[in-house]
Protein backbone atom coordinates (compact mmCIF):
# COMPACT_ATOMS: atom_id res chain seq x y z
CA UNK A 1 0.00 0.00 0.00
CA UNK A 2 1.26 3.46 -0.71
CA UNK A 3 0.73 5.81 1.72
CA UNK A 4 0.47 9.63 0.83
CA UNK A 5 -0.90 12.58 2.89
CA UNK A 6 -3.19 13.52 -0.09
CA UNK A 7 -4.67 11.92 -3.86
CA UNK A 8 -5.41 13.81 -6.04
CA UNK A 9 -7.95 12.49 -8.26
CA UNK A 10 -7.76 14.19 -12.06
CA UNK A 11 -4.46 15.56 -13.91
CA UNK A 12 -5.94 18.76 -15.51
CA UNK A 13 -5.42 22.38 -14.10
CA UNK A 14 -7.63 21.95 -11.22
CA UNK A 15 -5.72 19.10 -9.55
CA UNK A 16 -2.54 20.20 -10.25
CA UNK A 17 -2.64 23.39 -9.01
CA UNK A 18 -4.56 22.32 -5.81
CA UNK A 19 -1.55 19.55 -5.93
CA UNK A 20 1.09 22.20 -6.09
CA UNK A 21 -0.14 23.60 -3.13
CA UNK A 22 -1.02 20.71 -0.82
CA UNK A 23 2.58 19.51 -1.56
CA UNK A 24 3.62 22.05 0.69
CA UNK A 25 2.43 20.53 3.65
CA UNK A 26 2.71 16.78 2.72
CA UNK A 27 3.34 14.17 0.14
CA UNK A 28 0.42 13.95 -3.08
CA UNK A 29 -0.41 11.44 -5.50
CA UNK A 30 -1.85 12.97 -8.79
CA UNK A 31 -4.11 10.15 -10.46
CA UNK A 32 -5.03 10.54 -13.73
CA UNK A 33 -7.08 8.36 -15.88
CA UNK A 34 -5.22 9.54 -19.27
CA UNK A 35 -1.93 8.95 -20.34
CA UNK A 36 -1.31 12.88 -20.74
CA UNK A 37 -2.45 15.98 -18.38
CA UNK A 38 -4.89 18.10 -19.20
CA UNK A 39 -6.05 15.64 -21.79
CA UNK A 40 -10.04 16.54 -21.85
CA UNK A 41 -10.80 20.39 -20.90
CA UNK A 42 -7.74 21.96 -19.69
CA UNK A 43 -5.56 21.08 -22.97
CA UNK A 44 -8.61 22.04 -24.98
CA UNK A 45 -9.30 25.34 -23.61
CA UNK A 46 -8.91 28.54 -25.28
CA UNK A 47 -7.12 29.71 -22.76
CA UNK A 48 -7.90 33.30 -21.96
CA UNK A 49 -8.29 35.31 -18.68
CA UNK A 50 -11.08 37.79 -18.87
CA UNK A 51 -13.95 39.15 -16.75
CA UNK A 52 -16.67 38.76 -19.74
CA UNK A 53 -18.11 35.40 -18.48
CA UNK A 54 -19.20 34.35 -15.06
CA UNK A 55 -20.73 35.93 -12.08
CA UNK A 56 -19.66 37.70 -9.71
CA UNK A 57 -18.55 35.12 -7.48
CA UNK A 58 -16.28 33.73 -11.09
CA UNK A 59 -14.90 37.44 -11.96
CA UNK A 60 -13.53 37.60 -8.09
CA UNK A 61 -11.83 34.44 -8.42
CA UNK A 62 -10.62 35.59 -11.76
CA UNK A 63 -9.27 38.76 -10.62
CA UNK A 64 -7.29 37.12 -7.68
CA UNK A 65 -5.73 34.82 -10.06
CA UNK A 66 -4.46 37.51 -12.27
CA UNK A 67 -0.86 38.35 -9.90
CA UNK A 68 0.10 34.83 -10.35
CA UNK A 69 -0.47 34.76 -14.22
CA UNK A 70 0.97 38.08 -14.35
CA UNK A 71 4.07 37.51 -12.04
CA UNK A 72 4.39 33.60 -11.54
CA UNK A 73 6.72 32.08 -8.61
CA UNK A 74 10.20 32.07 -10.21
CA UNK A 75 11.54 29.07 -12.43
CA UNK A 76 7.39 28.10 -12.76
CA UNK A 77 7.79 28.29 -16.29
CA UNK A 78 10.47 28.89 -19.05
CA UNK A 79 8.10 30.35 -21.61
CA UNK A 80 6.03 33.55 -20.31
CA UNK A 81 2.38 31.47 -19.06
CA UNK A 82 0.23 34.92 -20.36
CA UNK A 83 0.06 37.72 -22.14
CA UNK A 84 -1.52 40.78 -22.69
CA UNK A 85 -4.46 40.12 -25.34
CA UNK A 86 -7.70 42.54 -25.28
CA UNK A 87 -11.00 41.08 -25.84
CA UNK A 88 -13.81 43.15 -27.16
CA UNK A 89 -17.65 42.74 -26.80
CA UNK A 90 -19.76 43.73 -29.68
CA UNK A 91 -23.82 44.63 -29.79
CA UNK A 92 -25.84 45.46 -32.38
CA UNK A 93 -28.91 48.55 -31.61
CA UNK A 94 -31.37 45.67 -29.86
CA UNK A 95 -28.15 44.04 -27.69
CA UNK A 96 -27.23 47.40 -26.36
CA UNK A 97 -29.29 46.52 -22.57
CA UNK A 98 -27.33 43.66 -22.41
CA UNK A 99 -24.12 45.15 -22.82
CA UNK A 100 -24.96 48.06 -20.70
CA UNK A 101 -24.98 45.38 -17.86
CA UNK A 102 -21.96 43.65 -19.24
CA UNK A 103 -20.06 46.33 -18.70
CA UNK A 104 -21.42 47.43 -15.19
CA UNK A 105 -20.36 44.41 -14.34
CA UNK A 106 -17.01 43.86 -15.37
CA UNK A 107 -16.30 47.62 -14.00
CA UNK A 108 -16.60 46.36 -10.59
CA UNK A 109 -13.09 44.25 -11.40
CA UNK A 110 -11.53 46.52 -13.69
CA UNK A 111 -11.51 50.64 -14.74
CA UNK A 112 -9.73 50.00 -18.01
CA UNK A 113 -12.61 49.13 -19.94
CA UNK A 114 -13.94 51.66 -22.39
CA UNK A 115 -17.01 51.84 -24.49
CA UNK A 116 -16.76 52.13 -28.18
CA UNK A 117 -18.03 52.77 -31.64
CA UNK A 118 -18.74 51.29 -35.14
CA UNK A 119 -15.77 53.34 -36.22
CA UNK A 120 -13.13 51.93 -33.76
CA UNK A 121 -15.00 48.27 -34.07
CA UNK A 122 -13.69 48.30 -37.36
CA UNK A 123 -10.51 49.32 -37.24
CA UNK A 124 -9.80 46.70 -34.47
CA UNK A 125 -11.31 43.83 -36.18
CA UNK A 126 -11.95 44.71 -40.06
CA UNK A 127 -13.88 41.47 -40.79
CA UNK A 128 -17.03 42.68 -38.14
CA UNK A 129 -19.79 43.43 -39.76
CA UNK A 130 -21.10 46.94 -38.28
CA UNK A 131 -23.88 49.51 -38.83
CA UNK A 132 -27.99 48.75 -38.85
CA UNK A 133 -28.21 45.30 -38.67
CA UNK A 134 -25.23 44.54 -37.37
CA UNK A 135 -22.89 45.76 -34.39
CA UNK A 136 -23.14 49.21 -33.74
CA UNK A 137 -21.31 49.79 -30.40
CA UNK A 138 -18.69 47.89 -28.52
CA UNK A 139 -16.83 47.66 -25.28
CA UNK A 140 -12.91 47.26 -25.24
CA UNK A 141 -11.14 45.46 -22.41
CA UNK A 142 -7.24 45.69 -22.95
CA UNK A 143 -6.82 43.67 -19.71
CA UNK A 144 -7.34 40.54 -20.95
CA UNK A 145 -4.75 38.22 -20.91
CA UNK A 146 -4.16 34.78 -23.00
CA UNK A 147 -2.75 32.04 -20.66
CA UNK A 148 -0.55 28.82 -22.50
CA UNK A 149 -2.78 26.11 -21.02
CA UNK A 150 0.49 23.50 -21.49
CA UNK A 151 3.03 25.78 -19.55
CA UNK A 152 0.56 26.07 -16.49
CA UNK A 153 -0.16 22.56 -17.05
CA UNK A 154 3.48 21.03 -16.37
CA UNK A 155 4.55 24.06 -14.53
CA UNK A 156 2.25 22.97 -11.59
CA UNK A 157 3.49 19.86 -12.62
CA UNK A 158 7.07 20.45 -11.89
CA UNK A 159 6.40 22.17 -9.09
CA UNK A 160 4.43 18.94 -7.88
CA UNK A 161 7.37 16.74 -8.41
CA UNK A 162 9.89 19.21 -6.64
CA UNK A 163 8.08 18.81 -3.54
CA UNK A 164 8.62 15.15 -3.57
CA UNK A 165 5.64 14.62 -4.99
CA UNK A 166 3.90 12.21 -7.34
CA UNK A 167 1.82 12.08 -10.14
CA UNK A 168 0.78 8.82 -11.87
CA UNK A 169 -0.75 8.68 -15.66
CA UNK A 170 -3.05 6.15 -17.24
CA UNK A 171 -4.76 5.06 -13.86
CA UNK A 172 -7.89 4.74 -14.14
CA UNK A 173 -9.72 4.38 -10.92
CA UNK A 174 -12.01 1.37 -10.06
CA UNK A 175 -12.77 1.04 -6.43
CA UNK A 176 -13.04 3.70 -3.55
CA UNK A 177 -13.55 2.89 -0.03
CA UNK A 178 -13.29 4.65 3.25
CA UNK A 179 -11.12 2.62 5.66
CA UNK A 180 -10.79 4.26 9.38
CA UNK A 181 -9.31 7.47 8.63
CA UNK A 182 -8.20 6.39 5.05
CA UNK A 183 -9.40 6.91 1.88
CA UNK A 184 -7.95 3.65 -0.24
CA UNK A 185 -8.16 4.01 -3.94
CA UNK A 186 -8.03 0.98 -5.84
CA UNK A 187 -6.67 -1.17 -3.08
CA UNK A 188 -3.14 0.57 -3.78
CA UNK A 189 -3.09 4.03 -2.63
CA UNK A 190 -4.26 5.21 0.93
CA UNK A 191 -4.07 9.19 2.30
CA UNK A 192 -6.86 10.74 5.08
CA UNK A 193 -7.75 13.42 2.62
CA UNK A 194 -8.67 12.51 -1.14
CA UNK A 195 -9.24 15.24 -3.25
CA UNK A 196 -12.04 14.90 -6.05
CA UNK A 197 -10.65 16.96 -9.12
CA UNK A 198 -11.74 14.93 -12.11
CA UNK A 199 -13.59 17.46 -14.13
CA UNK A 200 -16.86 15.90 -15.77
CA UNK A 201 -16.25 12.37 -14.20
CA UNK A 202 -16.21 13.91 -10.75
CA UNK A 203 -19.80 12.75 -9.86
CA UNK A 204 -18.79 9.44 -11.07
CA UNK A 205 -16.02 9.46 -8.67
CA UNK A 206 -17.93 10.60 -5.99
CA UNK A 207 -20.05 7.47 -6.23
CA UNK A 208 -17.57 5.31 -6.13
CA UNK A 209 -16.41 6.90 -2.43
CA UNK A 210 -20.04 6.46 -1.78
CA UNK A 211 -20.69 10.03 -1.43
CA UNK A 212 -23.71 11.55 -2.86
CA UNK A 213 -23.25 13.74 -6.34
CA UNK A 214 -23.69 17.33 -6.50
CA UNK A 215 -25.46 17.40 -9.97
CA UNK A 216 -22.90 18.34 -12.00
CA UNK A 217 -23.14 19.10 -15.73
CA UNK A 218 -20.78 18.36 -18.99
CA UNK A 219 -21.30 20.65 -21.66
CA UNK A 220 -19.67 20.10 -25.14
CA UNK A 221 -18.32 23.49 -26.72
CA UNK A 222 -16.85 22.71 -30.22
CA UNK A 223 -13.77 24.88 -32.07
CA UNK A 224 -12.61 25.42 -35.40
CA UNK A 225 -9.61 27.02 -36.85
CA UNK A 226 -9.81 28.60 -40.03
CA UNK A 227 -7.20 30.68 -42.19
CA UNK A 228 -7.69 34.23 -42.57
CA UNK A 229 -7.50 36.05 -46.17
CA UNK A 230 -4.17 35.67 -47.61
CA UNK A 231 -2.12 38.45 -47.06
CA UNK A 232 -4.11 39.53 -43.73
CA UNK A 233 -2.65 40.41 -40.76
CA UNK A 234 -4.64 39.33 -37.74
CA UNK A 235 -2.25 39.17 -35.25
CA UNK A 236 -3.48 42.52 -33.69
CA UNK A 237 -7.34 41.35 -33.89
CA UNK A 238 -8.79 41.03 -30.40
CA UNK A 239 -10.42 38.27 -28.69
CA UNK A 240 -13.71 39.32 -30.44
CA UNK A 241 -17.03 38.34 -28.35
CA UNK A 242 -20.91 38.57 -29.41
CA UNK A 243 -22.93 39.97 -26.23
CA UNK A 244 -25.15 37.39 -26.99
CA UNK A 245 -22.84 34.64 -26.05
CA UNK A 246 -23.26 33.03 -29.33
CA UNK A 247 -19.72 33.34 -31.15
CA UNK A 248 -16.40 34.08 -30.32
CA UNK A 249 -13.36 34.61 -32.76
CA UNK A 250 -9.54 34.57 -31.51
CA UNK A 251 -6.46 35.42 -33.74
CA UNK A 252 -3.66 32.31 -32.60
CA UNK A 253 -1.03 31.14 -34.77
CA UNK A 254 -1.61 32.50 -37.84
CA UNK A 255 -4.99 31.90 -37.84
CA UNK A 256 -8.80 32.04 -36.40
CA UNK A 257 -10.28 29.82 -33.90
CA UNK A 258 -14.37 30.51 -34.04
CA UNK A 259 -16.56 28.49 -31.40
CA UNK A 260 -20.68 29.00 -31.26
CA UNK A 261 -20.31 28.61 -27.95
CA UNK A 262 -22.38 25.80 -27.45
CA UNK A 263 -23.10 24.05 -24.67
CA UNK A 264 -24.65 20.79 -25.47
CA UNK A 265 -25.37 18.53 -22.76
CA UNK A 266 -23.23 15.43 -22.93
CA UNK A 267 -21.80 12.21 -20.83
CA UNK A 268 -18.40 12.33 -19.13
CA UNK A 269 -16.57 10.89 -22.48
CA UNK A 270 -13.77 12.07 -24.63
CA UNK A 271 -16.02 14.79 -26.60
CA UNK A 272 -15.63 15.35 -30.26
CA UNK A 273 -16.84 17.76 -32.90
CA UNK A 274 -20.26 16.87 -34.42
CA UNK A 275 -21.31 18.05 -37.70
CA UNK A 276 -23.90 20.21 -37.00
CA UNK A 277 -21.90 21.95 -34.36
CA UNK A 278 -19.15 22.43 -36.50
CA UNK A 279 -21.37 23.76 -39.27
CA UNK A 280 -23.01 26.09 -36.28
CA UNK A 281 -19.49 27.69 -35.93
CA UNK A 282 -18.91 28.31 -39.57
CA UNK A 283 -22.50 30.56 -40.16
CA UNK A 284 -21.71 32.58 -36.80
CA UNK A 285 -18.44 33.48 -38.17
CA UNK A 286 -20.46 34.25 -41.77
CA UNK A 287 -22.89 35.45 -39.57
CA UNK A 288 -20.61 38.61 -37.86
CA UNK A 289 -17.81 38.83 -40.24
CA UNK A 290 -17.36 39.06 -43.67
CA UNK A 291 -15.39 36.33 -43.77
CA UNK A 292 -16.61 33.05 -45.72
CA UNK A 293 -15.52 29.37 -44.76
CA UNK A 294 -14.17 27.60 -47.84
CA UNK A 295 -11.81 25.59 -45.67
CA UNK A 296 -11.76 24.13 -41.87
CA UNK A 297 -8.11 23.39 -41.11
CA UNK A 298 -8.90 21.94 -37.41
CA UNK A 299 -11.71 21.25 -35.26
CA UNK A 300 -12.42 19.74 -31.88
CA UNK A 301 -14.73 19.70 -29.13
CA UNK A 302 -14.13 19.52 -25.11
CA UNK A 303 -16.15 19.62 -22.28
CA UNK A 304 -17.21 22.21 -19.98
CA UNK A 305 -18.75 20.69 -16.55
CA UNK A 306 -21.27 23.10 -14.72
CA UNK A 307 -22.79 22.95 -11.50
CA UNK A 308 -26.12 24.25 -11.18
CA UNK A 309 -25.12 27.89 -10.24
CA UNK A 310 -22.55 28.01 -12.80
CA UNK A 311 -19.66 28.77 -9.78
CA UNK A 312 -16.90 26.24 -9.09
CA UNK A 313 -17.07 24.55 -5.61
CA UNK A 314 -14.29 23.45 -2.88
CA UNK A 315 -15.29 22.05 -0.01
CA UNK A 316 -15.43 19.21 2.08
CA UNK A 317 -18.38 16.72 1.31
CA UNK A 318 -20.77 16.76 4.20
CA UNK A 319 -20.63 13.98 6.25
CA UNK A 320 -17.54 12.15 4.15
CA UNK A 321 -14.62 13.09 6.76
CA UNK A 322 -11.44 13.80 4.45
CA UNK A 323 -13.35 13.71 0.81
CA UNK A 324 -12.80 17.07 -0.95
CA UNK A 325 -14.78 18.45 -3.93
CA UNK A 326 -12.89 20.55 -6.57
CA UNK A 327 -15.19 20.78 -9.57
CA UNK A 328 -17.45 22.38 -11.24
CA UNK A 329 -14.53 24.70 -13.13
CA UNK A 330 -17.24 25.17 -16.43
CA UNK A 331 -15.19 27.25 -18.70
CA UNK A 332 -13.27 29.06 -15.76
CA UNK A 333 -11.08 27.04 -15.08
CA UNK A 334 -7.91 27.92 -16.29
CA UNK A 335 -8.55 31.76 -15.11
CA UNK A 336 -9.57 30.58 -11.56
CA UNK A 337 -7.44 28.05 -11.14
CA UNK A 338 -4.96 29.97 -8.73
CA UNK A 339 -7.84 31.46 -6.86
CA UNK A 340 -9.52 27.88 -6.36
CA UNK A 341 -6.14 26.11 -5.24
CA UNK A 342 -5.59 28.37 -2.81
CA UNK A 343 -9.45 27.75 -1.14
CA UNK A 344 -8.28 23.67 -1.44
CA UNK A 345 -4.96 24.95 0.84
CA UNK A 346 -6.78 26.94 3.30
CA UNK A 347 -9.78 24.57 3.75
CA UNK A 348 -7.21 21.50 4.65
CA UNK A 349 -4.57 23.19 6.22
CA UNK A 350 -7.41 24.96 8.33
CA UNK A 351 -5.93 28.64 7.21
CA UNK A 352 -7.93 31.68 6.87
CA UNK A 353 -9.92 32.21 3.51
CA UNK A 354 -7.51 33.95 0.95
CA UNK A 355 -6.95 37.39 2.05
CA UNK A 356 -8.95 39.95 -0.43
CA UNK A 357 -11.01 37.13 -2.09
CA UNK A 358 -14.53 38.83 -2.37
CA UNK A 359 -15.90 35.74 -3.38
CA UNK A 360 -17.28 34.09 0.10
CA UNK A 361 -17.01 30.91 1.43
CA UNK A 362 -20.59 30.45 1.31
CA UNK A 363 -20.70 31.04 -2.82
CA UNK A 364 -17.36 28.44 -3.19
CA UNK A 365 -18.03 25.27 -0.71
CA UNK A 366 -20.31 22.47 -1.91
CA UNK A 367 -22.95 22.80 1.01
CA UNK A 368 -25.39 24.71 -0.99
CA UNK A 369 -25.60 22.42 -4.04
CA UNK A 370 -26.70 19.77 -1.99
CA UNK A 371 -29.22 22.25 -0.24
CA UNK A 372 -27.72 22.03 3.51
Amino acid sequence: MDGADFIVIGGGIAGLSAAARLARHGKVIVVEAEDALGYHSSGRSVSFSHYGIGGEAVRALTAYSRPFFEQPPAGFSAVPIAQPFASLYFAGEDELPALASLAAAMAEFTDAIRPIGADELTALCPVLKTGPGAAVRGLLDPTGLKLDADALLHGFARAVRAQGSEIRLGRRIATIERRGEAWIVDGRLSAPILVNASGAWADAIASLAGVPPLGLQPRRRTIIAVDPPAGTDIAAWPFAHSVLGDFYMLPEAGRLLVSPVDEVADDPCDAQPEDYDIAFAADRLEHYTSLRVARIAHRWAGLRTFTADRVPTAGFAPGAPGFLWLAGQGGYGLQTAPAMAQIVEALVTGAPWPAGLTASPAQIRPERLLGA
